[in-house]
Parts: C-alpha cells; sequence; structure tokens
C-alpha cells in the first residue's frame, strides 16, 4: 500500500497554519482533564504523560474527533451539507461533559469566524453548519477548502492536539522544554499509526473508550485552582 503524500507548496503551508500553535482559536486555555490528572497526581512526570496520550490515541475520545474530522472534510468536498450538518450534531452529542462539548464549540466558532474573514468562499458550508459548529468540522471544511491530502490534514490535526496537550503538561506537571520536544518525537509513530487506522473507520466502527477523560473533566469543572478552562 502506498502511504505517500504528495502536496503542492501551497497545500503544505497551509497545513502549517492549520495546524500552527499561532492559530488562534484559543486552543492554548484547554487541558483536556489533564490539569485534573495532574493534580490528583495520576501523571507526574514525562512517563505517565507519554502513556496518557497514547492510550488517547489508541482507544480516546480524539479518535473520534479526528474521525469526524474526516468526514467533515469529505462532505466539504462533495459539497454534501446535510452529512456536513448530520455529523456536526453527531459529534456534540458524542461530548460527555460541558467543558468537553464548550471546548470544542468554542474552538470551532473561533476557526469559523477567522476562516470567513480569511477565505470568504467558505461561507455557504460554515453558514449550513450553523452555530455551534464543532472544531474537528471547522477543520475538515478548512481542509476541504484549500484541497489539502486527507492523510495530511489527520495528521496535522492529531500532531496538533498532542502538540497543545504536551504544552499543558509542560506548565502543569511541570516538564522542560526539551522533555517535551523528545516526548513530541516519540508520539511521531503513534500518531502516524493512528491516522492510518482513523482513515479507514467505517461509520459503524465509531468508538471510544474515554471514562478517564470524562472522569477528569467533571472533576475539574469544580476543582479549587485552575489555569486551564478544562
Amino acid at each position: 500500500m502506498d502511504n505517500s503524500i504528495t502536496l503542492t507548496d501551497s497545500q503544505f503551508l497551509c497545513i502549517l497554519q492549520l495546524a500552527s500553535p499561532a492559530l488562534p482559536v484559543g486552543a492554548y486555555s484547554y487541558s483536556e482533564g489533564l490539569e485534573t490528572l495532574v493534580e490528583n497526581k495520576a501523571i507526574a512526570n514525562q512517563t505517565t504523560l507519554k502513556h496518557w496520550l497514547q492510550a488517547e490515541l489508541d482507544y480516546g475520545a480524539i479518535r473520534l474527533e479526528a474521525a469526524v474530522m474526516v468526514r467533515g472534510y469529505k462532505s466539504g468536498i462533495k459539497g454534501d451539507l446535510e452529512a456536513l450538518c448530520r455529523w456536526n450534531m453527531w459529534l456534540s452529542a458524542a461530548r460527555e461533559t460541558q467543558e468537553l462539548r464548550n471546548s470544542s464549540w468554542q474552538m470551532g466558532r473561533s476557526l469559523i469566524q477567522l476562516l470567513s474573514k480569511l477565505q470568504p468562499q467558505i461561507l455557504p458550508l460554515a453558514n449550513a453548519v450553523g452555530n455551534p459548529c464543532n472544531y474537528a468540522i471547522a477543520v475538515g471544511i478548512a481542509a476541504a477548502h484549500w484541497q489539502i491530502n486527507i492523510k495530511a490534514a489527520l495528521l496535522g490535526y492529531l500532531h496538533s492536539w498532542a502538540s497543545n496537550l504536551i504544552t499543558a503538561g509542560i506548565k502543569l506537571i511541570p516538564l522542560g522544554q526539551t522533555a517535551g520536544q523528545e516526548l513530541l518525537l516519540e508520539l511521531q509513530p503513534l500518531i502516524s499509526a493512528a491516522s492510518t487506522e482513523i482513515i479507514v473507520l467505517k461509520d459503524d466502527e465509531l468508538s471510544c473508550c474515554s471514562w478517564g477523560l470524562s472522569l477528569a473533566s467533571m472533576q475539574h469543572e469544580t476543582q479549587y485552582t485552575r489555569l486551564f478552562r478544562s
């Protein structure tokens, strides 16, 4: 099987921009339960953070998000507005806590607003989805508009997710910057393997085991001191 990815210079730069930590969507303000896990000492060093991120890539909610991003991309390419709306509502319903749902909606809204100013041509797709729009759907719309290779878009999405949580771990545990970069490098084959699995998932195969994330998120809502919004 040929796993090569071909991108034009413009497409490569677009995926870098879309996955950049400088993208103003507020991702830096969310830890997706890591703050609770560090507070409870379930995550205390580079090794335990890697174990958590690996488990999320293997079984967690990020797989659902990424799979829905793929479906948002395909719906955008086809101009299938009904499917785009359906998957957006499906992902909203799949969110298990208010914090996780709100973070997805806020980041999705911010990205759609940004894209509408940068690329007004996406407005028909954005308007069809309406508000709230999940972040995964917004990324799928952007990748479809820029005609980015779907595997490249998926890798960028997962890498951006991992980079954001590692940055949160650096602040919370704390870890050094070098340790964070070591961890991001170690996750590369895991991200690659996860993307290969996610991209071929059928609709009736979408599932996850994210009760650990859900419990951490629910506890975070009442945590006494918080640096992050989730």
